[in-house]
This record gives structure tokens, sequence and C-alpha cells, in this order.
């Protein structure tokens, strides 16, 4: 009989239900009943389609109203003080999202995807206090609907080792105590029956760990893995290898191992240690990450290579990672090029993959649709090999004869040059890019685009936020501003849709954080430019006005890590064309009178390899193509950039040699700690450090903000530093919006004041 195992699946919903209930929740619109009724429904339709597709080991608690390293928190009552007053979902989202009287807890990448989770604040003095209501109860209505599931948790060395220590302590001084709340939860799950399968989470362990960490697997496994015999414990990592902790996990008592076969190659060098210990071995062998659909013949031949040193009967065949980074199914994508989506598979795509690879691989009898859906992934596979939309020689010739790949101008000559061009003061204001993207905003966007009003209707409306956007900024007083991207359903989706070499979806979203979700597109072919993209609307909004306005555009390295990315080409090769599409628009705008130009890289960080020894190879080639894109800029064409949710300090070098003449980075939720890198390697370009979480409804007071930049004063000086929000505003309500950039305005009014 074949045996597979999926790690974790989304819970947005195919048609994120769960989004739109929270975004009514948290308006008022519903109470929460609501949001737990919509939730519920989602959890047992989920669990039905991995019960239809013949999954065995289906995941319970992978289910959340917003993160599960924030659930997590919860489960083990390590609550920080400010929200000790707070209940059940008040204190839940308060946590999240902040609250009138408490600021929200950091939140960061999850390793090198795009979805975000919220950081545990971990103190000496933490204490930790179980509550499993969640656990169970999502254990329990599985159980009702007669579905056996697996209960996923964050495993204890993970949690800690992604938390932050608001006190400089070392975190994993509660390593003790963590795995008592855990073991009393082992020995609430032992009283439900006998072979419970509990998946600890364990994604920490396929970064380089100091010997420290390594140390503390065996007694935490062991312990876990003592409370009870009716528990079988599987310890699952993805995105990478895992050879240091898979050696040492094979000496514990865990019943499973879940490795990651797709991103983490090297996991084959532990198979004969795992073939030894007897251990069962979860493959993961279907990608949780990508959107290309698998070759099933390869994906058996991978198989059989492992079967050869582990015994096939200890083998269970499984995504590589959860279902959560990929969209929900492809069955609304009617609209999408017939070829495109036939080498496409989603979550529910994935399912259906998963039960025929395991199907082939144990040998298992073939029903006559069986039969026939291999023969379809054949020929879809062969296909996309042989298609002539794939490939684009001409632009291949002009990468292939780059000559400029980098501004000729060294940093110093263009600052001087951009000062006295521009003429902005010390502490200059700005806005990151986007204003909020109003209901009538994206309504005029949906109607062009199905036709239902006209070209020059949908322009006027666009003209229209534009002027308000433009009014608006000057009347708060800010020196340089944006035309607010109403033209824009996305950063990286909307350029795309101007390149060639691009696809994209109607519903295939992916949870990026919270209710947040985005639409990634798909870089199926060589990309290239065929006409600017951005200049008409920026330089309209430049002629009502005789403030600075900056052009927005999205860097390479950003399009590339925020799209499915084609896997029959290196990325970096990628990369390069997107950033030749960017430079030429670069030109344009500087000839077009825009010499203020921002090219976000807001997601350079998580394309991180998880690996030191990975980590050169890409910084070297993420660095070659930004500078690639600015490469056209004249000396006195400032060129922008910004970064979300980066830890600095190992990257600062990196940063450098990006040579942006100005950066600005998410500081708000963190201090100061970023930014006293900078200070400390002697960077010389200038920098915006966010002074306001732009992820919070909250609205920073005026003093508050006085505060945080007269704290930027002790790190940096006011002629290094910029004024901002710590990231775009399209997220957020107007109303928050005006108040919190008039405070900010006023703000630095005070502060210029004071040092003069």
């Amino acid at each position: 009989m074949s045996k597979n195992y999926v790690i974790g699946f989304p819970r947005i919903g195919e048609k994120r239900e769960l989004k739109k209930v929270l975004e009514s929740f948290w308006s008022g619109e519903v109470d929460f009943n609501e949001v737990e009724y919509v939730a519920n429904e989602l959890k047992k339709r989920h669990w039905s389609y991995q019960k239809r597709a013949k999954v065995n080991f289906i995941s319970s608690n992978d289910f959340s109203y917003y993160d599960n390293m924030l659930d997590t928190t919860i489960l083990l009552g390590a609550i920080p003080k400010r929200f000790e007053n707070l209940e059940d979902e008040e204190l839940y989202f308060a946590m999240a999202r902040g609250s009138k009287d408490c600021v929200a807890m950091e939140m960061t990448k999850w390793f090198n995807t795009n979805y975000h989770y919220i950081v545990p604040e971990i103190s000496k003095n933490t204490t930790f206090k179980l509550n499993s209501k969640k656990v169970i109860e999502e254990y329990k209505q599985s159980k009702d609907l007669a579905i056996n599931t697996k209960i996923n948790l964050v495993g204890p060395i993970t949690f800690l080792g992604l938390s932050k220590s608001i006190d400089n302590s070392d975190t994993y001084f509660h390593i003790n105590s963590v795995v008592e709340e855990y073991c009393k939860l082992l020995e609430e799950i032992s009283s439900f029956g006998s072979d419970v399968v509990v998946q600890f989470d364990e994604p920490l362990f396929v970064k380089d760990l100091d010997s420290k960490i390594l140390s503390l697997i065996k007694p935490v496994y062991d312990k876990l893995s003592l409370v009870s015999t009716n528990i079988k414990i599987v310890v699952a990592t993805y995105f990478e290898h895992s050879n240091e902790a898979t050696k040492i996990l094979v000496n514990t008592n865990i019943w499973a191992l879940a490795l990651d076969f797709v991103y983490g190659s090297k996991n084959f060098e532990v198979l004969e240690d795992i073939k030894a210990s007897n251990k069962v071995l979860i493959a993961g062998v279907v990608d949780g990450r990508n959107v290309w659909k698998s070759d099933i013949s390869k994906k058996v031949e991978l198989l059989e290579k492992i079967a050869k040193v582990v015994n096939k009967e200890n083998i269970l065949v499984s995504t590589s990672c959860s279902l959560l980074h990929v969209p929900f199914t492809l069955e609304y994508e009617l609209s999408l090029d017939k070829d495109i989506k036939s080498w496409l598979s989603f979550a529910k795509e994935k399912l259906v993959e998963l039960k025929l690879i395991s199907k082939v691989f144990f040998e298992e009898e073939l029903t006559l649709e069986d039969k026939s859906l291999l023969k379809e992934n054949e020929q879809s596979n062969r296909s996309r090999k042989e298609s002539t939309k794939i490939h684009n020689k001409k632009i291949q010739n002009k990468i292939n004869s780059l000559e400029i790949l980098e501004r000729k101008d060294i940093f110093e000559d263009r600052i001087k040059a951009q000062r006295e061009y521009f003429k902005y003061e010390d502490l200059a204001t700005t806005t990151i890019g986007s204003f909020p993207q109003t209901p009538e905003i994206r309504k005029n966007r949906r109607d062009f685009k199905a036709s239902t009003i006209s070209k020059d209707e949908y322009e006027l409306n666009i003209k229209e936020y534009i002027n308000d956007c433009i009014s608006f900024q000057e009347s708060i007083g800010l020196d340089v501003l944006v035309h607010g991207e109403p033209e824009r359903n996305d950063m990286v989706e909307y350029f795309g849709e101007l390149l060639e070499g691009f696809a994209f979806t109607k519903n295939a979203w992916v949870q990026s954080y919270g209710s947040r979700c985005v639409k990634p597109p798909l870089i199926f072919g060589d990309v290239s430019r065929e006409n600017p993209m951005t200049v008409e609307w920026i330089k309209y909004a430049q002629s009502k006005t005789n403030k600075i306005v900056k052009g927005m555009l999205t860097g390479p390295v950003t399009i590339l890590n925020w799209s499915f990315v084609r896997d029959d080409k290196p990325r970096n090769e990628v990369a390069k064309q997107i950033a030749l599409a960017i430079a030429n628009e670069v030109d344009d705008l500087q000839n077009a009178g825009i010499k203020m130009i921002q090219v976000d890289e807001a997601a350079f960080k998580e394309g991180y390899p998880l690996r030191k020894e990975n980590i050169k190879e890409y910084e070297n080639w993420a660095v070659e193509n930004f500078k690639l894109s600015v490469s056209k800029a004249k000396i006195d064409t400032q060129i922008h950039t910004h970064m979300c949710y980066s830890q600095f300090n190992d990257i600062i070098k990196t940063i450098e040699a990006m040579d942006a003449d100005v950066i600005s980075i998410e500081t708000a939720r963190s201090g100061n700690e970023l930014l006293k890198i900078f200070k400390e390697v002697g960077y010389k370009q200038e920098v915006g450090p966010g002074v306001y979480d732009i992820h919070s409804p909250r609205i920073p007071s005026v003093e508050e903000m006085v505060k945080q930049i007269e704290a930027l004063l002790e790190v940096l000086p006011k002629e290094q530093l910029w004024i901002n929000p710590d990231c775009g505003l399209k997220t957020r309500k107007w109303p928050e919006v005006k108040q919190s950039l008039e405070n900010m305005v006023k703000a630095v009014n005070i502060v210029r004041e004071n040092k003069k």
C-alpha cells in the first residue's frame, strides 16, 4: 500500500475566506463568532480535500488565525507584560497587530520565504504556562469527522532560536521550561488513544548551528519521546539539508524524520545513518515552494535512489515543506494561457501528484484515471521543455553583449551633485511609495480590466487619486513626494504585467502574514521590456507640484524573490534579464526629468541561502544585478532603495556594495539596534530608518516620534538621515495614514527647531 504525508496545508481558503472574515472582524462588521465559524468550515474542507486525495498523514494545528509562531507563544503562555491585561481574541490580535495602548510584537520573514511570523519576546524572567485549548480542540474536530490527523507543533529549539531576547539574555536559558510545557501537552494528547503522530517543525536545523544548539537536540527529543508510548514523534525540517541535526536525531527515540529532497539534496549524505537507526524517512519530493508541475517519473527515480539505501517500507512520500507557500488551486484560473496552465500545480493539484508518485513508487495497482493522469503529466512536462514561448534569442543576445554593468561615478561625487540639484533639508521627509489602495481605486482597475469602463475614465480616476495624494503631501509639508501608485495592484505584479516572460493568475493567492495575501507572478520564460512602464504616471504627478516626486520601481532581486520563478534556468540569469529591463526604465525616467528614483529591494534579504557556504554566490549575483538595474543613472540622479525586515549585521558590507545613494529600512518594531550597525561600519550613504510601524493600525503621537527621531540622531548625524514610515502604506486606511504622516512631519519640524 502506498504511504504519503503532507507537512502542512494552506489556511487562507481557496477564495481567501479567512482574510475576508478577519478584516470584517477587525473593522467591526462581524463578531468573533463569525470568524470561528468560517475557520471551522475551512478546516473541515481542507481535511476533506486531503482525505479524498488519499493522504495518509493529514495535519491538525497547521491552521492559524494569524501565525503559527504567535499560536505557539500563546500555547506556551509566553505573553509579553504589556499584553497581560488582555484576553482571548483581543490579546491574540493585539500581539499581532498592536492596539491603542500596546505596540505590536515584531514581525519578520520565515527563513527565506515570503511568509512572515510574529517574533516571540523572551527575557530571563519569562515564565511559561501551557494553554493547550487550540491544539486539543482542533484535534478533536478532526476526530469528530473520522479523520485521524497528526498534530503539528513548532519545535522547542526552533521556537526559542527564532525568539527575540529583550534583555540580551540567552533565549535557550528556557529550554527546559519550554520542554516541560510540551511534555504536559504530549501527556494530554496521549489520552486520545495510541499511535497519535506529533510533528515537531524544526526548520532551524537546516541552518549552520553552533555546538551549543546541537547539544540540545538529543536531550530535548529524548525527553519528549519518553512522555508516552502512545505518541509517535516526527521531527520535520525543510528548505535545506539538516545533516548535523539528523545525525543526532537518529540516536533518539523519535519515530520519523521529515527531510526536504527538493531544496536539500545533501540530505542524501545521511541516508546510511537513517537506515542504521531504522527510523521512518518522510521524503519530501513534491515541491512545496514552487508551482511547476512535478515530473512524476523523475520523482519516482529520486525515491528509488533513496530506496537503494533506506528500506522502502520505512519511507513515506511527502511534500518538501508545508503547502502554505503555494496557491490553493488551479480550478479558478479560467483565463490563464492553456499551455502555461498545463505546466502548473498548486496545493490541491500537488495532493494528486503526491498520490500518483506514491502509488507508482510503491507499485500499487493504478486505476484508469491514474494512468490517464500519468500520461497527461508526461505530456505537460514534454510540452514545457519544447515550447517556443519560453526562449527569446533577442534578449539573450542583449544580455551576452552587456558592457556597462554599474554606475561610473563614486558616491561622494554623486551626493554632492545631488544635494546641489535637489536642495533638500537635513532629516528630509518622504514615504516609501504607496498610499492606501481604496475600494474605489481597486474597483477602477478591475472595471478597466473587465472593459466595463473606458481607458479615458480609468485614467481620469487615476489622475484624481494622484492629485489628491500630491495635494495631501504638500498640505502637511512632506519634502519628497510620491504619486501613491494607484495604477498598481502590487509592486511586483504591476511590473510583471508590462514585461515579457511573465504570466498572471486570477486567484493564486498566497498568505504573506495575517490576512495579507499576495498573488506572485509566474516567470515562465525569458524576460524583456518593450515599452516604458511608469514614466507617464510619474511625469503627471511631477507636473502637479514644484516639489520633488520620486519615481518608484521594484528591483530585480525583489521581482525574482516575490515571483514563482522558472526552474529550468538559473535564478541569477533570470535576475539579470529583469535588471536590464529596470535599467532601461531608470534611463527613461531620468530623461523625462524624474531625477530621484527608488528601486525597491524589499525582498533582497529573504533570498539569502540558509547555509553560509552558499551565501557568497547569492550576494555576488544579487548585488551585480541591482547595480546593473541602476547602471544608467547619471551623477545627479539619486537612487533610493528600500529593504524590509532585514537583520543587517551580517549583510551590511553587501548593502554598502549595492551603492544606493539612500536606503530606507524597517526599524520601527526593533528600535535602533538595526541602525547601529550602519554607524559601526562607517556607512557613508544616506539612511531612512522607519519611524513608525505601518503594519499596525495604531497612530503614533508627535511626542512618540520626536523621541524616535532623537534616538536615531544618537546613532547617525542629521545630514545622513531621512525620516519616513517603515514601509509602504497601501494596506492602511486613509484616516490613520493622514494622521500618522502629519504627526511625523510635525515631529521632524520640532526636532529641526531644537537642533538649530
